[in-house]
């Protein structure tokens, strides 16, 4: 993108807003890719579970209203539950392998997430199935035992 590309400009100036947004009202700490006008969010304060639309549909009604930001990624067919802080489970080579059997996985601290940005949702790229609510997120440990136990 050419930075005198007025759109350039708009897309980079909505993104802002919202992240802005994002951190004072959710303590979604992101930042801002000028080139593409998304929203990054390093994995660490905030840990994420990924997984097959099917599976987060099951996880999410499990789960209720303690759900948590769940992000959708509709051309990959793929949710993101957004947690709290990560803890060691990464580590875990058994953990692994059963989210992996699922198509699911822990995200890696220093990993990325892109929130849903205005640009993203213009495009049909990602947005938001499940809404933060100010800054709850559940447990990772919760998560992940709700997504095994909605496995088929």
């Amino acid at each position: 993108m050419n930075t005198l590309d007025p759109n350039a400009y708009a897309t980079t100036r909505e993104a802002l807003v919202r992240c802005r947004r994002y951190r004072t009202e959710h303590g979604l700490y992101g930042v801002v890719d000028q080139a593409v006008g998304r929203i990054i969010l390093e994995v660490g304060a905030v840990g994420a579970v990924t997984m097959p639309t099917d599976l987060g549909t099951r996880v999410r009604d499990h789960l209720h209203s303690r759900c948590g930001p769940v992000i959708a990624h509709p051309r990959s067919g793929r949710w993101t539950f957004l947690t709290g802080p990560n803890d060691n489970s990464y580590l875990d080579m058994a953990l692994f392998a059963d989210l992996f059997r699922d198509c699911a996985g822990v995200a890696l601290p220093g990993s990325h997430i892109v929130l849903p940005s205005p640009a993203d949702e213009y495009g049909g790229y990602r947005s938001w199935v499940c809404l933060p609510d100010k800054d709850f997120r559940p447990e990772l440990a919760e998560v992940v035992s709700a997504t095994r136990a909605c496995r088929r």
